[in-house]
C-alpha cells in the first residue's frame, strides 16, 4: 500500500464528460492505481448519459448541461447551470464518499468558488490549468473587452484559491506565475501525454478511403478556433486547384461548429471528399487514424493555440503518423521533426504539404517512426503519471515541504529555450 491510501480526492471538469476526457480519465485512473480514491463531477453527453457509475474505480457524478454555448448569454447560462449542478454534487460525494482535496480542471475558471468553500473547511484546492481562457475568449470573439478583463480576473482568483497548480507545458507555468501570482515552486507541470494502453493501432478500414487512393485524418473538438475553415480551404485547393482527386479527408469529433462547417462542406461542393463522424468511440477514431496515411492540425494560429498542448498531435504520433500543421509554438515542440509546418496563415501551402508527404511514402514513414519514438521515449502518459503523483505528494504535504516541479533541460518548452 502506497502512503496515499485513505486520501480522497474530488475531480471537478466541465469540458467533457469522462471517461471521455482523455487527460482528466489518465489522471483519475493513476489516481486511484496510486491508492487514492478518486470521485469525479462532470457533464452528460454522448455515450455518457448515466447520473452515477463506476468505471475502473473511479466513482463517477455527471449533472445535465445546456447545449454548446453560443454569445455572452449562453456561456452565462452553461457556466452559472455547471456552477450550481457542480455545488449540488459536491455535497452529495461529501455526504456518500467524503474527499480531502478537490482537483477543478478548466475551463470555465468558475470552479475556485466551490475550492475557496471547502478549504473554509480544510480541504485542499489543486487547479489543473487545462486552458488559458483569456486567450480562448479573444481567440472565439477577437476583442480584448470587459468579457477578456473578467476572464483574467478568474484565471487570477482560481490561482490565489489554490493551494498548488498544474500546468499543461512551459507555457502555462509562465502565464501561471506571471499573471496568475502563483509561486513558482507551486506550479508542477504535468503534460498531457497519451496513454499508451489505450491509443491502438487496429487494422485499417477501405471503407474510409471512398474508393480514393490516400487518407488524411483529424480529431478533435469542431469549434471556431480549431481551424476547420482553413482545412476546408486546404481541400479545396487540392481538390480544385491541384486536381488531386485521390485525397479522402475524414474529420472525428463533435463540437458547436460541426453543422456549419459540414454545410459549409456541402456547399463549396466538396461534400463526396470529406466525411464527418462526429463525436465517436474509440473504435472508431482507432480505425479512421489508422487508416489515415497523414494527420493534420489545422488549429488556427492564435495566443492561445500558439501556447496550448494539443492532445491529438501526440495521439497522430503514437500511431506512427506524420502531420501536417501550421507552425506554432508547443505544437513544435510536441512533434519536432515528425510534422511539416506550413506558414500561418496559407491554407494553400496546408495543402501543397499535405500533397507533398502523399507523394514521398518513405518519408511518411521515416516521419512516422520518428514520431512514434518520441512518444513512447518522452511523452507518454507513462513520463507523466509520476510527475501528477509528486503534485500531490506536495498537496498534501506539510506547510513548506512541497517540492518546486522541474523539467529536464532537454524537454524544456520552447518559452524557456526558444522554439526548436
Amino acid at each position: 500500500m502506497t502512503a496515499s491510501t485513505g486520501k480522497r480526492v474530488l475531480i471537478i471538469v466541465e469540458n467533457l464528460p469522462v471517461p471521455f476526457d482523455r487527460r482528466v480519465w489518465s489522471e483519475a485512473t493513476t489516481l486511484v492505481k496510486a491508492g487514492y480514491q478518486v470521485s469525479v463531477i462532470c457533464p452528460k453527453g454522448k455515450d455518457a448519459t448515466a447520473s452515477y457509475e463506476v468505471i475502473d474505480g473511479v466513482h463517477i457524478y455527471r449533472h445535465p448541461l445546456p447545449t454548446d454555448a453560443e454569445g455572452a448569454f449562453g456561456y452565462a447560462l452553461e457556466y452559472s447551470a455547471a456552477l450550481f449542478w457542480e455545488f449540488l454534487l459536491s455535497l452529495k460525494v461529501a455526504w456518500q464518499r467524503g474527499f480531502d482535496a478537490i482537483h477543478a480542471c478548466n475551463p470555465p475558471d468558475t470552479i475556485f468558488l466551490i475550492g475557496g468553500f471547502y478549504r473554509l473547511f480544510g480541504k485542499k484546492f489543486l487547479f489543473d490549468h487545462h486552458d488559458i481562457n483569456p486567450e480562448l475568449y479573444e481567440a472565439k470573439f477577437g476583442r480584448r473587452d470587459f468579457g477578456w478583463k473578467l476572464m483574467v480576473w478568474l484565471e487570477r482568483l482560481s490561482f490565489r484559491t489554490a493551494n498548488i497548480s498544474i500546468a499543461t507545458n512551459e507555457s502555462y507555468r509562465d502565464i501561471a506565475v506571471s499573471r496568475g501570482g502563483m509561486p513558482v515552486g507551486k506550479v508542477h507541470i504535468v503534460r498531457s501525454g497519451p496513454n499508451l494502453d489505450r491509443v491502438r493501432e487496429v487494422a485499417p478500414d477501405p471503407k474510409w478511403r471512398n474508393g480514393r487512393r490516400f487518407v488524411v485524418g483529424y480529431v478533435g473538438v469542431i469549434g471556431k478556433q480549431e481551424g476547420l475553415d482553413l482545412l476546408l480551404d486546404s481541400v479545396d485547393h487540392l481538390v480544385n486547384q491541384r486536381q488531386r482527386k485521390d485525397i479522402q479527408f475524414v474529420i472525428c469529433g463533435g463540437g458547436s461548429e460541426l453543422d456549419a462547417i459540414r454545410a459549409e462542406t456541402a456547399a463549396r461542393g466538396l461534400g463526396d471528399y470529406v466525411t464527418y463522424t462526429g463525436r465517436c468511440p474509440d473504435e472508431t477514431l482507432f480505425s479512421v487514424l489508422s487508416t489515415a496515411d497523414v494527420c493534420v492540425n489545422p488549429d488556427r494560429p492564435t495566443a492561445m493555440n500558439d501556447k496550448s498542448t494539443m492532445n491529438k498531435i501526440m495521439e497522430y504520433m503514437a500511431l506512427g503518423k506524420p502531420i501536417v500543421q501550421y507552425d506554432l509554438r508547443e505544437g513544435r515542440f510536441s512533434a519536432r521533426e515528425a510534422s511539416l509546418y506550413a506558414a500561418c496563415t496559407d491554407p494553400a501551402d496546408f495543402g501543397d504539404k499535405i500533397a507533398e508527404l502523399m507523394d514521398d511514402p518513405e518519408r511518411r514513414a521515416a516521419m512516422g517512426a520518428g514520431g512514434r519514438e518520441r512518444v513512447r521515449d518522452k511523452l507518454a502518459w507513462s513520463h507523466e503519471a509520476p510527475k501528477l503523483l509528486k503534485a500531490y505528494e506536495a498537496l498534501f504535504s506539510p506547510p513548506g515541504k512541497a517540492r518546486e516541479a522541474a523539467v529536464p533541460a532537454a524537454e524544456a518548452s520552447p518559452a524557456a529555450q526558444g522554439r526548436d
